[in-house]
């Protein structure tokens, strides 16, 4: 089999293993469907081409050879790299940033990182297996195009402790903002499909953000989504019900 046969193979069992689409894969890129499905039949498209496929998909041309097994597999950290994190605001922030594909000199022209502070905080997070970092400058994250935080770990737990709270004061009157409370009696059959439309929805989220993350900086503006959806009564609402007969 030849190079370019083999490069194209594992670019298959890639998108296959990551549930990506071909269609998927032409909206990262910008291109058609059939453009993609040309150049995957054919093997016959262009570095530039190659070059682009890899940075959509978060591998170098090394992991396609060696038969398309990423570096970035990450999909959720560890209770200790969380707890890690949680414990230095700093390194948490930077993490975020990382993971959302913030490039090194816009987080300093942004935020208040000197360079030493930034390399010792680099090195912590290389320590912690989070990301790649070879001095002075690169840094390769090592997490997966699908990474979440843990559920009810660490991060979850700062989030409702020290964020949630912050989030919900805010006006939601800005350009783009929404905000809906609803409260309504629901059926199982009713609860599934809302739980089930509550997750494409999450996922519709993550995936603009991974196709955002190719624009500017300038382009781009930090925006959260919060999703919660359970069995719950105000505990006001409670306290007046009448008392159940033994």
């Amino acid at each position: 089999m030849s190079a370019g046969q083999t490069l194209v193979r594992n670019i298959r069992s890639v998108l296959r293993q990551r549930g990506i689409t071909y269609k998927q894969l032409a909206v990262l890129l910008d291109l058609s469907e059939p453009t993609i499905k040309r150049d995957l039949s054919r093997g016959d498209f262009s570095l530039s081409r190659l070059d682009r496929i890899c940075e959509a998909l978060e591998l170098n041309l090394s992991d396609l050879v060696d038969g398309g097994q990423a570096s970035a597999s990450l999909q959720e950290l560890s209770d200790a790299q969380e707890r890690a994190l949680v414990r230095n605001p700093q390194l948490l922030l930077l993490t975020y940033l990382l993971v959302n594909d913030w490039k090194l000199g816009e987080i300093t022209a942004i935020y208040e990182f000197d360079e030493d502070g930034l390399v010792s905080l680099l090195l912590q997070l290389d320590e912690l297996g989070i990301v790649d970092y070879r001095p002075p400058r690169r840094v390769k994250k090592l997490t997966a195009r699908n990474f979440a935080w843990r559920r009810d770990g660490p991060v979850h737990e700062f989030f409702l402790a020290r964020v949630a709270g912050e989030f919900l004061r805010g006006a939601f009157d800005g350009i783009g903002d929404e905000f809906r409370f609803l409260s309504g009696m629901l059926s199982m059959g009713s609860r599934t499909r809302m739980k089930t439309a509550m997750v494409r929805l999450a996922q519709e989220f993550d995936e603009l953000a991974r196709q955002d993350a190719r624009l500017r900086l300038v382009d781009r503006d930090g925006f959260s989504l919060m999703l919660g959806l359970r069995q719950w009564e105000f505990s006001e609402f409670t306290r007046l019900r009448r008392a159940r007969k033994p």
